[in-house]
């Protein structure tokens, strides 16, 4: 529990206007994309690295809890104050781009750097980061490594972890770390670099970020394929994939969605399609341009594919994508609560993969709509029901059960991009062993002993 001591001390280190315990800062950092609600008792906003040092000392010796946070934009619940305790917030000042290096290509920026303000950025001096989460406009950098966040792009270009060279971050003791440096290559001790993305702000308090950029490609081309079937269509993701294709994103929306999207928006989809699959290719000449799209018109047609579209132009391009970019907001057709699961298996499982959740939602009776990024097999899987009725809500929670398990028996990840937070952490145990989560357990004790670093997520306590 935090006393008027502690709040007091508190603003010693940050200033007064930096510490809120007032109820309507506890509510609005009570809760994040998951709707689910856990009030903190204070909300600190650190100006600096050192405020960062200081805080996490103090707390670690009165043994408060912190949960670090960036944009609150999570699907998991990796940054609600489930122990109560100080939500540690990011966005208000440690938001700048520090540098810019053009010769080495990279920049380095602070936590609360918006993704898509960075992108901007980047993009006036011809340079390229290609993370790009669905949150780009919204959520932090800090969140993306600490989520080790996917997207659209990730299958050519890769997710956070393949740009993250070096971090500067806090140990909840208060001590600075750096890890990780500018150069290319770095095999100089552990890379704890490494075991900091993606621990969902568990290990330490990240506070600056070296990033890899690479040049902007100059031109851009998008292609749509339309699927009698969705097996048709996963046949032809990791067939082109493994015959030489090389899109930067391979999108894929399977009827529910086609169907929801066209009664929402009424954009003349083909609503008797199985799936469609939405592609971009990008590079510097138009022989590289047409050379990849000829080779994905080759395996699209050789798996099915009924009608293979390029866009002439940007405008046809941005309503190819429409339907992909509004597909979750229109499934919520099917029901008013949205249990959405971001499950990843091998590129060549698809098939069996959507062909089991098929079975799964004809066994529990409830709509399953699916898209996403096939191109990295990563399937956003929505299980949608009745919120204000119980039992259907019961059901829901059994057929995400049974598609985890699925998902594991295919060789394939409860999380592609959202993380495990609280809302997977439960299912921890059937996707690792024992041992391994014993391991993971030793290394958040490594790190924070006292166990005051967003406790309650990823199963670990």
């Amino acid at each position: 529990m935090i006393d008027k001591k502690d709040i007091k001390n508190l603003k010693k280190i940050v200033g007064e206007e930096n510490v809120k315990d007032d109820p309507a800062h506890l509510i609005a950092y009570s809760y994040d994309a998951t709707k689910t609600r856990y009030k903190p008792e204070a909300v600190v906003f650190p100006k600096n690295e050192q405020d960062v040092s200081e805080i996490l000392k103090y707390c670690n010796e009165r043994g408060i809890v912190i949960t670090p946070r960036g944009a609150g934009s999570g699907f998991t619940g990796g940054a609600l104050p489930v122990k109560g305790g100080i939500v540690l917030s990011l966005e208000k000042h440690m938001n700048k781009i520090l540098e810019i290096d053009m010769e080495n290509m990279v920049a380095r920026v602070q936590p609360g750097v918006i993704n898509k303000d960075l992108q901007r950025e980047v993009e006036k001096v011809g340079l390229f980061y290609p993370p790009d989460p669905a949150s780009q406009e919204y959520s932090t950098i800090g969140g993306n490594v600490s989520e080790n966040a996917g997207g659209m792009r990730a299958a050519k270009y890769g997710i956070t972890k393949d740009y993250v060279m070096a971090l500067r971050a806090v140990l909840p003791n208060g001590d600075i770390i750096r890890a990780g440096k500018k150069t290319i290559k770095d095999v100089a001790g552990y890379n704890i670099a490494g075991i900091l993305v993606g621990s969902e702000g568990t290990l330490a308090v990240i506070t600056e970020i070296t990033l890899k950029l690479i040049s902007k490609p100059k031109l851009t081309k998008t292609a749509m394929g339309v699927f009698g079937s969705v097996k048709e269509a996963m046949n032809a993701v990791y067939k082109s994939l493994a015959g030489g294709a090389n899109p930067v994103a391979m999108e894929f929306l399977d009827n529910l969605s086609i169907r929801a999207v066209e009664e929402k928006f009424h954009k003349g989809l083909p609503v008797d399609a199985g799936a469609i699959l939405i592609s971009d290719i990008d590079g510097n000449v138009e022989e590289e341009i047409d050379y990849q799209l000829s080779l994905l018109e080759k395996f699209f047609k050789k798996n099915g594919c009924r009608e293979f579209k390029i866009a002439k132009d940007e405008k046809e391009a941005a309503d190819i994508w429409f339907a992909r970019r509004n597909a979750s907001q229109s499934i919520t057709i099917y029901g008013s609560k949205k249990i959405n699961e971001d499950v990843t298996v091998p590129r060549s499982m698809l098939p069996k993969y959507l062909e089991e959740v098929d079975r799964i939602s004809k066994k529990y009776g409830v709509k399953i709509p699916c898209f996403g990024h096939t191109g990295d097999g990563n399937v956003h899987t929505n299980v949608m029901v009745d919120g204000s009725d119980p039992k259907e809500v019961e059901k829901g929670y059994k057929a995400i059960e049974e598609i985890f398990k699925v998902t594991i028996e295919l060789g394939g990840t409860l999380s592609g991009e959202h993380g495990i937070g609280i809302s997977k952490a439960p299912f921890m145990k059937m996707a690792f062993s024992d041992k391994e989560i014993e391991l993971f357990k030793r290394i958040k004790h490594a790190f924070d002993p006292n166990n005051i670093l967003n406790p309650g997520k990823m199963g670990l306590d």
